[in-house]
């Protein structure tokens, strides 16, 4: 009879013991998989697929993303996608007119990926815009610039 009751406490032991077991092995895979995943909601994971993607365009376009201080003002994240505003400056001449641009970026696996651009408000070339004295052209006009009809 006591043999009994000690196996019987020992089955008990052994059947806890191993849904503790069990549980801490579920817990410990969780927080592996939770340590594996990359948060990719970040300005520096934005910037670095804007300059994975000026580095791919490199031959077409002949600018050098190295030669560029490339600066995300901004970012907005909805699902899969992303918006930034990004400003470009030469890194030789600090303080000389950039250019800021708006990019559209979509999420594919752990990278973000450049699906469009668009120049925003400054001037491209970094010009303050037409002297006073010289009128704009309109697209139309057939008259050039500082002519007078």
């Amino acid at each position: 009879m006591i043999w009994s009751g000690f196996t019987l406490g020992y089955a008990s032991f052994l059947s806890r013991y191993n849904q503790n077991v069990k549980k801490l092995g579920l817990f410990a895979s969780l927080v592996l998989l939770a340590a594996c995943a990359k948060d990719i909601q970040t300005t520096e994971a934005v910037r670095q697929g804007i300059l994975d993607d000026l580095q791919q365009r490199k031959a077409t376009t002949g600018v050098d993303p190295g030669l560029l201080d490339v600066s995300v003002s901004a970012v907005s994240f909805e699902k899969d996608q992303a918006r930034a505003n990004v400003a470009f400056s030469p890194k030789s001449a600090p303080g000389a007119g950039g250019m800021n641009m708006t990019y559209v970026l979509e999420r594919q696996g752990a990278k973000w990926i450049v699906k469009g651009r668009q120049v925003g408000g400054a001037n491209p070339h970094g010009a303050q815009g037409l002297p006073q004295d010289q009128p704009a052209q309109t697209p139309h006009s057939d008259v050039p610039p500082g002519t007078r009809q």
